[in-house]
C-alpha cells in the first residue's frame, strides 16, 4: 500500500520509523480505548517528556496508509513501551482501535523537534497554567497537568460524549478541570476563555480543533495579553 504525499514529507523531514507493536488493549468508555505498544526502540532513541508525540499510520481501506499524531502516556524508556488513547469517530485510526489485537504491529514515524513534539516547562516556572482542550488532547493534558505538579492550573475540556467527562484527568490538589459540552462548533470553550481573569505570569497552553484552537489564542493575545512566548498551541484536528 502507499504513503503518498504523506509519505514523501516524512522522508523530506527525516523521519526516524518504528515497528509498533500491540500489547494490551483495554477500552476506557465506550468511545475511548488505550492500546498498549512496544516501541521497537523508539524510547532509547526519542527522550521522555510531557506532550510527548508521533504519528501512526493506518489503512484507510482504500489501499492507503495514512498518518495520524498521537501522544504518548505512561511511557516506561526502561522498557520501551507506552499506551496511546484513542477517542473514537469515524476515521481510519478509530477503525483500527476498535478491532485492535494484541501482536499486532503497527509503523509510527518521528522527527526529532517536529513529530514527537519538543515542549519543555517553561523556566521560570509559570504562575498557572491556563488549559484547554477535548478528549483528543486529553492524553497530553494529562502528562502536562503531572509535569506540573502542584503549580496552579485551571483546565477547560470540551466532551462531545455522554461517557466523555468520565474520562480520568490526572489532576492535582491545585488543578481545577471544567468540562463543557460541544456546541457550535465549539461556541462554550470560546466563551470560557473570553470570560477568564488572569493573573500575571500565567502560561496558556491550547489543543483543541483548528477553529477553536485559533480562535483561543487570539483571545489569549488580544485580550488578555499573553506574549507568544507565553502560550503553546497545537491543532489537534479538523
Amino acid at each position: 500500500m502507499s504513503k503518498g504525499l504523506e509519505g514523501l514529507m516524512m522522508k523530506a523531514y527525516r523521519a526516524d520509523n518504528y515497528k509498533l507493536t500491540v500489547t494490551s488493549v483495554r477500552a476506557i468508555t465506550d468511545k475511548y480505548i488505550r492500546v498498549g505498544f512496544s516501541g521497537g526502540g523508539l524510547l532509547a532513541d526519542y527522550p521522555v517528556h510531557p506532550t510527548q508525540w508521533i504519528r501512526i499510520w493506518f489503512d484507510d481501506g482504500k489501499g492507503n496508509y495514512r498518518q495520524r499524531g498521537y501522544t504518548l502516556v505512561d511511557q516506561d524508556a526502561e522498557n520501551d513501551t507506552f499506551g496511546v488513547e484513542f477517542a473514537l469517530h469515524h476515521g481510519p485510526a478509530s477503525v483500527w482501535a476498535e478491532n485492535a489485537q494484541v501482536g499486532e504491529v503497527l509503523e509510527a514515524s518521528a522527527m526529532k523537534n517536529i513529530g514527537a513534539s519538543n515542549f519543555a516547562i517553561p523556566e521560570p516556572v509559570p504562575a498557572e497554567f491556563v488549559l484547554f482542550g477535548d478528549t483528543a488532547s486529553l492524553p497530553a493534558v494529562n502528562s502536562l497537568l503531572r509535569a506540573i505538579g502542584d503549580t496552579p492550573a485551571r483546565v477547560w475540556l470540551e466532551w462531545q460524549y455522554e461517557s466523555d467527562p468520565t474520562l480520568p484527568v490526572q489532576a492535582g490538589p491545585r488543578h481545577e478541570v471544567t468540562w463543557v459540552q460541544r456546541v457550535d462548533d465549539g461556541r462554550l470553550l470560546r466563551e470560557a476563555a473570553e470570560g477568564i481573569t488572569l493573573k500575571q505570569g500565567t502560561f496558556g497552553w491550547v489543543a483543541c480543533d483548528g477553529r477553536t484552537t485559533r480562535s483561543i489564542v487570539k483571545t489569549l493575545k488580544t485580550k488578555h495579553g499573553l506574549s507568544k512566548e507565553s502560550i503553546k498551541f497545537q491543532a489537534y484536528w479538523k
